[in-house]
């Protein structure tokens, strides 16, 4: 799965946000310059009916890096800023209230214009940006994406363009229709996507030079490591950094447990003596392969569980559509490949289930999609617990994860039904 991909996915499925406890970092060019945060969007220069469009989003306060980067996107004169932080945290939600800020409706000519790396999360953000700017009907939205046809010498009215690089280069110097020296604000949204991605950065950077000086310019990214940070300053000119530090997947909060078996099946009725044992409001299933997924949620679906199966051949809206679907309660089971191994926020998961623990193709453990795999039970400080099922000859394993995380797996009997009723209690 692609780092746009994993970003598509965690935008279609968060439907509110993350509440993080991390700490938000601010590093600007003039230590002295005062810097202002917010504790309510009434303290915003926002116009009322923006006021409602973020009330009709959901947010009733101001996110962490909201707080602190609403200040600075909406200053005159505009600043330039990078905001770093994981999806969920109002992103999103910050750039679209800047740009329909930004726009005047009387000027009916591109004035706002955002990068996204792939079609879907351009649309994705048209999405943010028509919910947000509902009762502001006289700002327009235009994307420029493939399939969206226009022809050469078509004026454009829109106040703000969504766009992935390669089009936007077409519209502005082969078709000409995308007066770039008219854009008083540029977003570039993911850009550690974008420069993950072979040929974005090229175009992306080709766009920003032909911008005005005057040009406010703010680029969201979800890590800030040195790629980043060196694609920035191609970019902008000293800005103010925010950076809500990345969440560190650790193993302190999640208690863990081995059962050992004999074959798949009598693996499978471990899990169903473990399923039976705990009130588990969702479980997350990992498996090593497709074929042996496809053959547990075939098992677990005819003994009448709610499954949901996540696998790499579905397209990235319909795993979007299952997670969401999961994440709604309507399946208590997810069974996964590693595709869903990193990057999914599912805040409510607080069991996995490893059905046999994940091997590189040397037969040694994965300790990354090992760490990865649990840490779905842990996300953002919860408490979680996570259960490997495994077969006899794979027991080594475990204990070379144990000795590589320096971490204590406990071993249990999947048949002591005392033991797993005392875990749940």
């Amino acid at each position: 799965v692609t780092l746009a991909e994993l970003s598509l996915m965690n935008k279609l499925i968060h439907t509110s946000l993350v509440e993080s406890q991390q700490h938000v970092e601010i590093l600007q060019r003039d230590p002295s310059s005062p810097l202002f945060s917010i504790k309510t969007f009434e303290e915003l220069p926002l116009k009322k009916e923006l006021l409602q469009g973020v009330y009709m989003m959901g947010f009733n306060r101001p996110s962490k890096i909201q707080e602190q980067a609403l200040p600075l996107m909406l200053a005159y004169p505009p600043q330039n800023l990078i905001a770093q932080s994981q999806s969920g945290t109002g992103k999103t939600a910050a750039f679209v209230l800047a740009m329909l800020s930004r726009a005047s409706a009387n000027e009916k000519y591109p004035q706002c214009l955002c990068l996204a790396p792939t079609y879907e999360l351009a649309l994705q953000i048209g999405q943010v940006v028509r919910t947000i700017g509902k009762f502001c009907s006289d700002i327009k939205v235009n994307y420029a994406v493939r399939g969206n046809r226009v022809l050469k010498g078509t004026v454009l009215e829109e106040q703000i363009i969504i766009g992935t690089p390669g089009t936007t280069l077409d519209w502005c110097f082969k078709q000409r229709i995308l007066d770039l020296t008219k854009i008083s604000l540029f977003v570039l949204d993911e850009a550690d996507i974008m420069i993950d991605t072979q040929g974005l950065s090229c175009q992306s950077i080709r766009i920003h030079r032909a911008l005005p000086k005057s040009c406010q310019v703010l680029l969201f990214s979800a890590t800030y490591k040195e790629p980043v940070r060196a694609f920035a300053e191609r970019i902008i000119p000293d800005p103010i950094v925010i950076k809500l530090r990345e969440e560190e997947l650790t193993l302190s909060n999640i208690r863990q447990y081995f059962m050992v078996c004999q074959s798949s099946e009598e693996q499978y009725n471990a899990l169903c003596n473990l399923y039976g044992s705990f009130t588990i409001g969702q479980v997350m299933i990992f498996c090593q392969t497709r074929r042996l997924a496809d053959w547990l949620a075939g098992k677990m679906s005819w003994d009448g569980h709610q499954v949901a199966i996540l696998t790499a051949e579905l397209t990235v809206v319909q795993r979007a559509s299952v997670i969401q679907r999961f994440r709604e309660g309507k399946e208590k089971v997810l069974i996964a490949t590693n595709v869903c191994a990193r990057g999914i926020d599912v805040q409510q998961v607080t069991t996995v289930v490893n059905f046999g623990l994940p091997m590189d193709q040397d037969g040694e453990p994965d300790f990354e999609t090992y760490l990865h795999r649990i840490g779905r039970a842990g996300r953002f400080g919860h408490r979680g617990i996570a259960f490997s099922v495994v077969e006899r000859d794979t027991v080594e394993l475990v204990h070379k994860i144990e000795e590589y995380f320096q971490t204590t797996i406990k071993q249990l009997d999947p048949y002591d039904m005392e033991e797993l009723e005392k875990l749940a209690a």
